[in-house]
């Protein structure tokens, strides 16, 4: 009979030291979890912080303004813009050219734009 009071003894005391273990892992996780939560705060903030940023510099005015003082860049004078659509085969159709500009057909290697020089 002693040795089975023993035996249970043991075992009391070894799921009693497991217990103890469990709950102490599962406060350091809920703490590593609280961490984790206030960082994913702080990152949701930031991101927020970076949307406004780059709304900011992504205005229509600011970028026409950098574009003009810091680079020497200004719209095309609107008579020597010339707008094409695509055409079926090789090259481009003009549509609405300027006054000056040429009616002919663009090749498709003109570039972006077509825009042409008098």
């Amino acid at each position: 009979m002693t040795r089975v009071n023993l035996v249970l003894l043991a075992c009391v005391l070894l799921c009693a030291l497991a217990t103890v273990t469990s709950t102490h892992r599962a406060r350091l996780l809920f703490a590593d979890l609280e961490n984790e939560q206030n960082r994913q705060k702080q990152i949701e903030v930031e991101w927020g912080q970076l949307q406004l940023e780059q709304s900011t510099w992504a205005k229509h005015a600011l970028v026409e303004g950098i574009a003009g003082r810091q680079l020497g860049m200004h719209a095309p004078d609107a008579r020597r813009l010339v707008f094409v659509s695509p055409a079926s085969g090789y090259g481009a159709q003009v549509v609405n050219p300027a006054p000056d500009a040429v009616a002919s057909p663009l090749p498709a290697t003109a570039g972006a734009g077509g825009v042409r020089k008098p």
